[in-house]
């Protein structure tokens, strides 16, 4: 055939202009804008067929002038009966299936110099490309018994290295290629050679690794969207597009889908340095992505398989593909059931335990037998607890913050140093994570050490080989080392799987289940604590009438708020409000203790002042992790008082100041607080509490509040219980009345005189002297 070609070895430029190594992955190798000459390439209009952009070689192979060629019809070129089988799998969107036709010679003879051709078919953007082979002399046709023999031995194989390995030989015996290889990627898209079939005489390449910069990404994808890629002659004369621009587009074609594209100059050259003749890639694609090659390499010249055997070793590397796509979810599978079972020993063991199940997950060395770590930490949103071997405390918290994400979900990583470079200072312990969200603000990190590999390279895989040309320029060249070259790679871990997220993901919901079933219990406990402690109905004593409203935090959380009413000697009667620090089951019951050794204390006969400077050393010494706060109102009846008025003796720990409302208005009653900040600081050598007595007027009431009354983020206390003094003023109207009635609508307006959430709950207590006519009682609303 001849080429028609006008371009000399080494003179072509692509249509996209000269490269070297710095442009290599940025270079366009989809428009090179030539093809290889062992075929021809027509680009026709879509509606009737007249042929738009041709090779350069279809002057030669048509037997007619180039600018002839471009003005045919294809039925003019290939003839009518051609051109209808064409037209027919364009209309049918059929152009997968080879078109084997007998096309006469450039005399247009179809006697002795008739060509036996394989046509291709692809589309183009606005396109319908025409590639036509001729088929290589002396090819016997590959028959569908022996490719249905090769596929039975694939399936035959075990895991995944013995299908590549019958593979290889596969291919070779098909192709006849000196070298069939089976090339896999790593997730940094360097190769391993992991099967090999060879002419004796060669070296072996199995085991050798070969660096990403040897297939950029532009050829991945490449290889993603054809599965084959042939180079039948490494030293071929490329023949150019004619127009090189689409007249109708303006743009170069799209040779994506080619077979005949012409390949990079860089590829050729890097080929050439490994001493390659003719080669030929075929895809192997798992899931949709590429996995690795089957890269077959001739060395004593230039070679083309026919196209049936093509077509054959491209369907066995598409079945292999499938297959290895089987057998890698099946180890996954493997894995993920090994795992699970592991799992539900690790989950029975956190839900039979009695203690805190974030304590016993991280306690349980079977967490790292888990996902095969080698260490773990485990932040419960105010403690960080660790097993096996792990970097410090700053770095654990530097990878969970790297690794986090809104939802909790699983994230990981093998190279921690790719997400912060200061973590490879504890690659021995941490070069990898793998993380999930715990119960809101907490997290689970799995750490895994570094793995160093020795790892042999084809050619040192650091440095690219420095030609100098002409003049004083420098071009970048492809390697001419492919002698081995061994490295000691560091800082990374063994690879995560995606079934370890997925082990990890199951955990997380299964200890937060158990968290979740914990909490409800121990709420319900401390529900049933809190009505137990807290009053519904004050008995009822004489010469004070008592109103308390409670209300519970947003959500309805446990505090630990209380009140409570005690009549004692001598007519007197003690009211308390107090409040333990924070929120749940543990608050609960800390305020159920406090509440009933302060009973204690004041039955005992000791003064307010003294039986809070007792429950400082009871809470300081015995619970030693809650903090309080609390105020004691004694109301002393009328006859203790000269001018027959009641009196109330007043002690505080760190407690709000109580509002005393009468006919005059509003004021803050102040009490001395000690302790100052409350209890549960420590005591206070040569300190103790001080009491205050204030008259209690007929009429006038006492309000006693915790610190949900009136706290707000966005405004200070004094402005706040300024609102609340106010809004009492206001009602002291209705407090003077001796109805119960008056007292409940007072407290409904000043459980919501200050404005907004405060996010803890609420007690608010009204004391009043009672009215000789009423009957004494104390009483609670809520």
């Amino acid at each position: 055939m001849a080429t028609g070609a006008s371009v000399q070895p080494g003179s072509f430029t692509p249509g996209y202009g000269a490269v070297d190594l710095t442009t290599c992955e940025r270079e366009p190798i989809h428009i090179p804008g030539a093809i290889q000459p062992h075929g021809v390439l027509l680009a026709v209009e879509r509606g009737d067929h007249r042929v738009v952009v041709a090779s350069a070689n279809a002057a030669g192979f048509f037997g007619r002038p180039l600018p002839e060629v471009l003005s045919s019809s294809l039925a003019d070129l290939l003839g009518a009966d051609l051109t209808e089988r064409v037209r027919g799998a364009d209309l049918l969107d059929n152009l997968d299936e080879v078109l084997h036709a007998r096309l006469p010679g450039p005399g247009g003879s179809a006697g002795a110099d008739a060509v036996e051709a394989d046509v291709v078919l692809h589309v183009s953007g606005e396109r319908l490309v025409v590639e036509i082979e001729p088929s290589p002399p002396h090819t016997a046709p590959v028959s569908y018994r022996a490719t249905r023999g090769a596929i039975a031995r694939l399936a035959g194989t075990r895991g995944i290295e013995g299908l590549c390995e019958r593979l290889v030989r596969e291919v070779r015996v098909l192709t006849g290629f000196d070298r069939v290889m089976a090339y896999r990627f790593d997730a940094q898209w360097n190769g391993e050679v992991i099967a090999e079939d060879r002419r004796e005489d060669l070296d072996t390449f199995l085991g050798l690794h070969y660096p990403a910069s040897d297939i950029p990404a532009q050829a991945r994808r490449l290889y993603t969207l054809n599965w084959m890629r042939l180079i039948a002659d490494v030293d071929y004369v490329p023949s150019p597009l004619h127009p090189l621009l689409d007249p109708g587009t303006g743009a170069p074609l799209d040779l994506s889908h080619s077979v005949l594209r012409s390949v990079s100059p860089i590829h050729v050259e890097y080929l050439k340095n490994m001493g390659v003749g003719a080669s030929m890639s075929i895809s192997l694609i798992v899931e949709g992505r590429l996995w690795g090659l089957v890269a077959c390499h001739h060395y004593s010249g230039a070679h083309r398989p026919g196209y049936d055997a093509q077509s054959a070793a491209e369907f066995l590397s598409q079945t292999a593909s499938q297959l290895i796509g089987e057998r890698a979810r099946s180890q996954e599978r493997d894995g993920a059931l090994a795992a699970q079972e592991l799992l539900s020993d690790i989950t029975a063991a956190v839900s039979a335990s009695g203690r805190e199940p974030l304590t016993t997950l991280i306690e349980d060395p079977r967490l790292l037998q888990l996902l095969d770590a080698g260490g773990a930490a485990l932040w419960t949103g105010h403690e960080l607890l660790t097993s096996g071997q792990v970097p410090p405390s700053a770095q654990l918290r530097r990878i969970a913050a790297l690794l986090a994400r809104a939802d909790g979900a699983p994230t990981f990583t093998d190279h921690l140093p790719t997400l912060d470079p200061g973590l490879a200072e504890v690659a021995q312990t941490a070069a990898g994570a793998l993380r999930v969200g715990i119960d809101g603000t907490g997290w689970l990190l799995w750490l895994r050490p570094e793995r160093p590999r020795l790892l042999d390279w084809s050619g040192d895989p650091h440095h690219a080989e420095i030609t100098r040309v002409e003049g004083l320029e420098v071009r970048i060249s492809p390697r001419k080392s492919f002698e081995k070259w061994s490295e000691v790679v560091r800082g990374r871990s063994t690879t995560w799987r995606s079934w370890h997220a997925a082990t990890a993901d199951r955990l997380r919901t299964q200890v937060t289940g158990i968290m979740l079933g914990r909490s409800r219990g121990q709420i319900a406990i401390a529900e049933s604590l809190q009505r137990a402690v807290v009053l519904d109905e004050a008995p009822q004593v004489p010469g004070v009438e008592v109103l308390a409203r409670y209300r519970p935090a947003e959500g309805s959380q446990l505090g630990g708020d209380w009140w409570d009413v005690l009549p004692l000697e001598a007519g007197r009667v003690a009211i308390v409000v107090g409040d333990v620090a924070g929120h749940g089951v543990h608050a609960a019951a800390a305020m159920a203790q406090l509440r009933t050794a302060l009973r204690a204390y004041l039955l005992e006969g000791h003064s307010p002042a003294s039986a809070l400077d007792r429950l400082d050393t009871l809470v300081s010494t015995l619970l030693g992790n809650h903090t309080a706060t609390a105020l004691i109102a004694v109301v002393h009846p009328a006859g203790d008082h000269a001018d027959g008025a009641a009196t109330i003796e007043l002690a505080s720990a760190g407690h709000l100041p109580p509002l005393l409302v009468d006919t005059a208005g509003t004021s803050v009653v102040h009490v001395p607080s000690r302790p100052m900040l409350g209890l549960g600081f420590g005591p206070t050598a040569g300190l103790v509490s001080e009491s205050v007595r204030a008259p209690l007027p007929p009429g006038a009431v006492l309000l006693m509040y915790t610190d949900g009354l009136v706290e707000r983020r966005d405004a200070g206390l004094e402005e706040t219980t300024g609102v609340l003094a106010e809004t009492a003023t206001r009602a002291a109207a209705d407090l003077l009345p001796r109805s119960r009635g008056g007292m409940a609508a007072v407290a409904d307006r000043l459980l919501t005189a200050v404005p907004g959430d405060a996010g803890d709950d609420t007690t608010l207590v009204l004391v009043r002297p009672a009215h000789p006519a009423a009957e004494p009682a104390a009483r609670t609303e809520g």
